[in-house]
């Protein structure tokens, strides 16, 4: 039998809340409430060691603020994250965490805005080993910022330009040539093709595939995109409301979708074979997050919705091989 190896990152009941208050004397003049958003509201999942998991949804979902949660940028309200065994928020605030995040880096989502356009391109890429202290020699670091540059496809001689001097494809694989300098085991992507032109799209999802190849990379790849979604994971989850509504390997979810938004969300793909058929398009309105609906946040615009649907929450049960969070499928109504 092959020993079954722990997953490199598990996130387990993960949740973020921010006060959206309007400042205390408004409030108390109007005799308005706090208003608290439930951004993410307790999310758990596992990526094992050099797969990629996706997270999905339509905007405003959550999908980046548990990106933000999983590097360290946000602390979590609620739920903890472990990364190799070791609690990573508890590391993120002692000594240790420096060498924590040497291995889990990110790729924002725009590349016009995640480059500071005062610097070299040199700088950019060699912030991260001399913060780390992982090269300090002026010559040596020169050299291995332009290895950096040529494994992502560019110039060593385009580390004396600045981020202005390229194209948006070109800045994302500087962005990316960072987050590899300090060598990382887990790589956190927020849409890091959603700003490129489709063509582009193809040459930097390429790449990150070819890294993940020979560096054994794991990946949590969030996007909007299916099409992007099916050609680089290997698991896809699907978020709603700031909840997972379904956890799937690839072909499963693209072949077999059992919560009703999936389905929803995939019935308006356009399909080459269906040129003639009229696409469904993803039906009603994403509800107000500060205001959210009881029971399951997507009865409103469920065709499959009942009684139950409107005032119990469904949990994330496996069924199948497959986690879904869906009281009709639980119930197999559909």
């Amino acid at each position: 039998m092959t020993p079954v190896t722990a997953p490199l990152v598990q996130a387990v009941d993960l949740a973020k809340t921010f006060d959206v208050s309007a400042p205390w004397l408004n409030r108390v003049i109007e005799g308005k409430p706090r208003q608290l958003l439930h951004a993410v509201d307790g999310v758990s999942f596992e990526i094992e060691r050099g797969k990629t998991l996706a997270l999905v949804g339509e905007s405003g979902c959550g999908k980046s603020t548990v990106a933000r949660l999983l590097v360290g940028l946000y602390e979590p309200t609620r739920g903890g994250l472990t990364f190799d065994g070791q609690d990573a928020h508890a590391a993120f605030k002692t000594p240790a965490g420096l060498a924590l995040r040497r291995r889990v880096q990110m790729i924002f989502q725009d590349p016009y805005a995640s480059l500071n356009p005062r610097w070299l391109v040199e700088d950019i890429v060699g912030e991260p080993l001399r913060e780390h202290r992982i090269i300090t020699e002026a010559a040596a670091l020169r050299a291995r910022v332009g290895e950096l540059l040529e494994s992502v496809g560019l110039s060593a001689q385009d580390m004396a330009k600045y981020p202005h001097q390229f194209s948006g494809g070109q800045r994302q694989r500087i962005s990316i040539a960072r987050a590899l300098a300090t060598e990382p085991e887990f790589l956190v992507c927020d849409e890091p093709t959603s700003a490129l032109d489709v063509s582009v799209q193809a040459q930097v999802l390429n790449i990150m595939k070819d890294l993940q190849r020979t560096r054994s990379l794991t990946y949590l790849f969030i996007s909007h995109n299916l099409a992007v979604v099916r050609h680089v994971s290997d698991e896809v989850g699907v978020m709603y409301l700031g909840r997972l509504v379904e956890v799937a390997p690839k072909q499963e979810l693209f072949d077999r979708p059992r919560h009703p938004y999936t389905r929803m969300l995939l019935d308006a793909i356009p399909k080459m074979h269906d040129t003639g058929r009229a696409r469904t398009p993803v039906q009603g309105e994403v509800p107000n997050p500060l205001n959210p609906p009881a029971g399951c946040s997507f009865h409103p615009r469920c065709p499959h919705a009942n009684e139950r649907c409107k005032t119990e929450r469904p949990a994330l049960l496996s069924l199948g091989g497959v986690k879904i969070a869906c009281h009709a499928v639980e119930e197999q109504r559909i």
